[in-house]
């Protein structure tokens, strides 16, 4: 792996610049973006004031935690302009939820809002170690979700070939990789592991392929899953995060450099952690729910933004902005089976630390009279073991489970290719079988 490091003229000057010259430019952004919403959206002004606050009242950045926040259900309830900030007329594109759960969240984009994101997206390749003149082969899904669409103009924003290839077809996707030769991979962790396996199976070595770099997001991912992507693929793994409510992929970047942790580009996207059960703002390095502020978007500014993701804010390292620290769950698809709160990530990490499992698992969660019950499934790799061995390996991780997470699970380990996948992205990690209230 050949990681390829920005000299200091190659950054904008943002991303050298001091923490009061930050912190300057984040006020000056985020007044604008308070008024911007009080004056131009209903729910905002309603807001605002039954919580008794004035976009004047904001006279340092610690003032935003007088503020109330914003919820997806807020974007629901207004769906499906309502929170537009600007004549429906000015909007050039919207993106939505598959709204799976309810109405989808709409989102929409200014002429400016576009350039704003395609921006960041390229700002974001570029900390990845992408130059004008790679080829990026764009494996997101396009259309309403924002991933596909979000890559492909930062990549040409940045001057890069695209591929806009999206997902599924993955016999496809190994056959225009092969051809094409790109260098750049934009595409889900899990589905990028669906596309090595593709490699495996046509008797091609993925860690012989053209590509260098691959940028992973719209999916929570953890250590583990990088080492098993870059030791299988021959390529740095760099994670890339983002949300449509706020912007869509590039609201923050790893560096290749460093791959500790995405850079938030706090020149456009103002960071909070907090309580997320209080809703107290929390110091920097201390774990709790996300928060963003958008200090630029025209369309549809977000004041105080509840991700639901569970972090931590770091200091600056690469760049003079904070990162955010591994994503370690969310605080409203948290499990809680039998009074125990149970993250995905957490098992994820045990599987992974067992060379003879495969990356892929699902956890399904079911009832038994009263009480919930969690299976895991897991999946074998090639090779093949002996049924005694088989068993082995389900008592070890069930016990890994109990210790670590402190739930006790029934263990299912099936044959290669036996988890269930999917063709278009985000794996299926948990399928809810406990009957609706």
């Amino acid at each position: 792996m050949v990681q390829r490091i920005p000299a200091p003229g190659e950054l904008e000057p943002i991303e050298r610049a001091s923490r009061d010259e930050l912190q300057a430019l984040q006020l000056e952004r985020l007044q604008w973006s308070l008024r911007h919403a009080y004056e131009n959206v209903p729910h905002y002004r309603t807001a605002f004031d039954e919580a008794g606050v004035h976009p004047s009242d904001l006279k340092t950045l610690s003032d935003l935690a007088k503020f109330p926040f914003t919820e997806k259900k807020t974007l629901r309830d207004n769906y499906p302009f309502g929170l537009f900030a600007v004549p429906r007329e000015q909007v050039v594109r919207v993106h939505a939820s598959s709204g799976t759960t309810g109405k989808p969240t709409v989102v929409g984009y200014t002429r400016k809002d576009i350039d704003t994101w395609a921006g960041v997206v390229a700002r974001s390749i570029r900390a990845a170690g992408g130059r004008p003149g790679d080829m990026v082969h764009v494996a997101y899904g396009y259309g309403l979700f924002t991933g596909g669409l979000g890559a492909h103009y930062g990549a040409e924003r940045l001057g890069c070939t695209v591929v806009p290839m999206s997902g599924g077809q993955t016999e496809k996707q190994v056959q225009l990789i092969e051809d094409f030769k790109p260098s750049i991979i934009m595409v889900t962790p899990s589905y990028m592991l669906n596309i090595i396996e593709e490699f495996t199976r046509q008797g091609l070595d993925p860690a012989r392929s053209s590509l260098k770099v691959g940028i992973f997001g719209a999916e929570p991912w953890t250590d583990a899953m990088r080492r098993e992507i870059e030791q299988r693929a021959g390529i740095d793994a760099v994670d890339i995060y983002g949300l449509s409510e706020v912007m869509g992929p590039g609201v923050a970047s790893e560096c290749i450099e460093s791959k500790d942790g995405p850079v938030i580009w706090e020149d456009h996207f103002y960071p909070e952690i907090i309580d997320p059960d209080t809703g107290e703002v929390l110091p920097d390095g201390e774990e709790g729910e996300l928060v963003f502020t958008s200090l630029t978007k025209e369309a549809l500014p977000i004041i105080r933004y509840r991700t639901r993701d569970l972090t931590r804010l770091l200091p600056p390292t690469s760049r003079s902005m904070r990162r955010m620290g591994r994503i370690t769950g969310r605080s409203d698809d948290m499990l809680i089976i039998r009074g125990v709160n149970v993250f995905p990530s957490q098992i994820e990490e045990l599987i992974l630390k067992m060379p003879a499992l495969a990356p892929q698992y699902q956890l399904v969660v079911a009832r038994d009279g009263h009480l919930d019950t969690l299976e895991v499934l897991g999946e074998l790799r090639d090779g093949g073991l002996a049924p005694d061995g088989v068993d082995a390996l389900c008592r070890e991780l069930q016990h890994g489970i109990k210790t670590y997470v402190g739930v006790s699970t029934r263990v299912t380990l099936l044959p290669p290719q036996g988890i269930e996948r999917t063709l278009t992205g985000k794996a299926r990690r948990v399928v809810d079988k406990r009957p609706k209230p």
